[in-house]
Order: C-alpha cells, then structure tokens, then sequence
C-alpha cells in the first residue's frame, strides 16, 4: 500500500471513528444530553469516559486527520491553494489533539488553564475544519475529477460555522447548544469522508 492511500484511508477513518465514539460514549454516559451537553463533556476531567474520549477520539482522530493532510499535499502538487487547504486540514488535527491533550473541567465551564487551553484548541480545529472545506470547495474547480464537490464543500463549510454560531449565541431562543455543535461536527465529519471517498476513486491530481 503506497503511502498516499494509507493517507487517504485514514481520511476515511477519521470521521467514522470520532462520531462513533461519541454514540458510544454518549451512550456509557446515562447523564449525558447530545442536545443540551457539549461533545467536549465526553471526556471532562474525571469522566468515566474521559480515557476514550481524549485518547482515541481527540487525539487518534487528529492524528488521523494530520495523515489525510500529507497525503493531499503528496496529490495536489499545484501548489498555492491546495497546499493552503491541505495545511488547513493540518491543523484541525492539531486542534483535536491538543484539545485531548488538554480536557475540559467537568461541565465544561471551569476556569483551569487546562479548560482555557482545551477551548483554545477546540475552537482551532473547529475554525480550521470549516476554513478547509470552503478553502477546497474552491480549489475543486481546478480539477475535473472533483469538481462536483465543489458547491457541497463550500455549502458544508458554511452550514458547519452557521451550526457554530447558534451553538455560541446566548439569545437563541432554541436553547440547545450540544445539538448546534453536534450538527457542526457531523456536518464537517460527512464532508471529509465524502472528499476522501472519492479522492479514493480519482487519480493523482498532480
């Protein structure tokens, strides 16, 4: 297996691992609300599923996500844009694995450096996620194979970051800020496996 298709499955797996141990997770957590409670609380300081959670969902998952990113740089050798992109990608794996690195107080509403810090990280994946599939919604347009990719991307990014917002907003009259960010992360986890599906299928795009 060369290591452009070892990169590209673990873009694959990424997104299929990380919203799977959130139902697991969620569902070893009987006190646990996906429509009221942040995913970030599945691995708070001292949780029974704290181990799980920051291990394999953070921190395999950014790795994950870290491999998918060299293997795009090693397909799109264009430069400009797609190295941007790639990067971008890059660094929503660093987010997830700082943000296990680092996990949330219990609530996630503390003041300890390490909630400060797993917010700080959090949030970069976040942002990065959804800067890289409107970045390569872009990028799309410059090959044929992908093109048809390029509206769902950019809808994706969009769609993610209007899910951020409603999480964030203190006056959304729906008050369910697990279920924002929820629809957040699973509308950004289909893109990526929907892009590593078909970067499967596609010849190296040069």
């Amino acid at each position: 297996m060369s290591l452009r298709r070892f990169g590209i499955l673990c873009g694959m797996l990424a997104p299929l691992l990380w919203l799977s141990l959130i139902g697991v997770a969620g569902a070893l957590r009987p006190d646990f609300d996906h429509v009221m409670h942040y995913i970030s609380e599945l691995g708070e300081r001292g949780s029974s599923t704290e181990i799980m959670m920051r291990y394999a969902a953070f921190e395999f998952t950014g790795l994950l996500y870290l491999c998918f990113a060299a293997a795009l740089l090693a397909t799109f050798r264009d430069g400009g844009l797609s190295m941007v992109a790639a990067g971008l990608i890059g660094l929503d794996g660093l987010g997830r694995m700082g943000a296990g690195v680092f996990p949330c107080d219990p609530g996630c509403g503390g003041l300890s450096s390490s909630q400060a810090l797993h917010h700080l990280f959090a949030t970069l994946g976040f942002l990065s996620g959804i800067l890289a599939a409107i970045a390569w919604g872009i990028a799309f347009r410059r090959h044929a194979g992908l093109r048809s990719l390029s509206g769902y991307s950019v809808g994706a990014g969009i769609l993610a970051l209007i899910f951020l917002v409603l999480m964030s907003w203190s006056r959304n009259p729906v008050h369910a800020p697990g279920l924002f960010e929820h629809l957040a992360s699973g509308v950004l986890s289909l893109w990526l496996l929907t892009f590593a599906v078909r970067l499967m299928r596609t010849p190296e795009a040069g």
